[in-house]
């Protein structure tokens, strides 16, 4: 078939395997070109490993690092008559290049949230690694269902203690106009921190140390986004925010669970950029848009890959990592910029429908949203009548 993005709302419902990967294959050629650091991880579970900053994690780690990598996922296979999701061909494709200079790698695919998949992830890593000595969490999902109880939570993209006006970049219509968004109840905040909080995290830990497969001294990273004053109505200090901030907490938990061995959890702040994720959130492709003006004509703006290589190289793997107040380590230093806030700031206020393209970068932002799923990369033949069939090989 021929396949061409279908975009409906913030999400495209389709994925091109070609172009999935190449973008797998741009990112492994940068990491190959960077400069790591001495000390490497050598056994690596992701958590979340086929989207965003969990497949830069995996990407990273293999390909930079050399590491033997374990990835965790939930992603949509393919039919004939249907497309897989980009995260299953963006794994088929990382796993094809492991394969080519004979790197070891396995997939599981399934509900990371359920007893079911951490107890298979447990049997691979004895089976085949022994002990993990990093584990990547990055899980990102609109839901979750108790691997005790049973009870499924959504979470919600909400404002805490008022309702909230502001300006907004609305994709479908290419306009700028208002977005409203209602204050969160008190249960729909506790949902959302139950999906999008650290309880998981901890969870997967907890599990790991208690089957003896994390190593002594092993690290563990989950991924936060802070923002500043233009996002926290809708992000930091909302339902999204609050569900963050029970990283911070989950990450004390961890290190006193884990101080037997030497653990060391961290949460980790980075930058703004365009994922699945942020595409849903109200003024984020606004705010992403200016942000991409400010920082490429600065040349400091910095994607999932070249932050998720920067973190390994200089923080999680540096001599001298840099932590911020609340202990996490900071790769956002460059968008939190007072000068570069204030830009994005003045181009917010200004802003209208007819100087999109002049003010933003929004045909940037747009070019990045198809990258995810596989669209508008250099040297894929579009027009070209593909299989959207794919396999993942070392699928457990």
């Amino acid at each position: 078939m021929v396949i061409q993005p279908k975009i409906r709302g913030f999400i495209c419902t389709n994925a091109h395997p070609a172009g999935c990967e190449a973008h797998v294959n741009e990112q492994i050629s940068y990491v190959r070109a960077q400069l790591q650091a001495e000390t490497k991880p050598k056994n690596v579970l992701v958590i979340g490993a086929s989207t965003g900053y969990g497949l830069a994690s995996r990407i990273t780690a293999a390909f930079g690092n050399n590491a033997k990598t374990l990835g965790v996922f939930f992603e949509k296979p393919p039919t004939e008559k249907k497309t897989a999701s980009a995260g299953w061909y963006n794994t088929a494709a990382f796993q094809k290049a492991a394969d080519e200079v004979a790197l070891w790698s396995k997939n599981i695919n399934g509900d990371a949230f359920s007893n079911e998949i951490k107890e298979k992830t447990i049997d691979v890593i004895k089976e085949d690694l022994g002990q993990i000595d990093l584990v990547v969490y990055s899980l990102a999902s609109p839901r979750r269902t108790d691997p005790v109880t049973g009870e499924v939570y959504s979470s919600t993209l909400k404002p805490i203690g008022q309702d909230v006006t502001t300006k907004n970049l609305n994709t479908s219509k290419r306009i700028i106009d208002e977005v409203s968004v209602e204050a969160a109840s008190e249960d729909e905040i506790a949902n959302t921190v139950k999906v999008m909080g650290g309880e998981d995290w901890e969870l997967w830990i907890n599990a790991l140390k208690e089957a003896g497969v994390l190593a002594d001294g092993f690290k563990t990273v989950a991924y936060t986004y802070i923002g500043k004053e233009l996002t926290w109505p809708i992000y930091g200090k909302a339902t999204i925010g609050r569900a963050k901030d029970d990283l911070d907490r989950a990450s004390s938990a961890i290190k006193t669970a884990t101080a037997d061995i030497q653990g060391q959890a961290y949460v980790t702040s980075l930058n703004a950029v365009v994922t699945q994720a942020s595409s849903a959130i109200p003024i984020m492709p606004l705010y992403i848009s200016a942000m991409f003006k400010v920082m490429k004509g600065d040349g400091t703006y910095e994607g999932c890959i070249e932050q998720i290589q920067g973190l390994f190289r200089d923080n999680l793997y540096g001599e001298n990592p840099i932590l911020d107040d609340m202990g996490r380590l900071r790769q956002n230093n460059k968008e939190l910029e007072d000068s570069v806030q204030q830009r994005v700031t003045d181009i917010w206020n200004k802003v209208t429908t007819e100087t999109i393209d002049e003010l933003t970068d929004y045909s940037g932002y747009h070019q990045e949203f198809l990258h995810l799923f596989g669209f508008e990369l250099a040297g894929v033949d579009y027009d070209a009548d593909v299989s959207p069939l794919a396999e993942i090989n070392n699928l457990v």
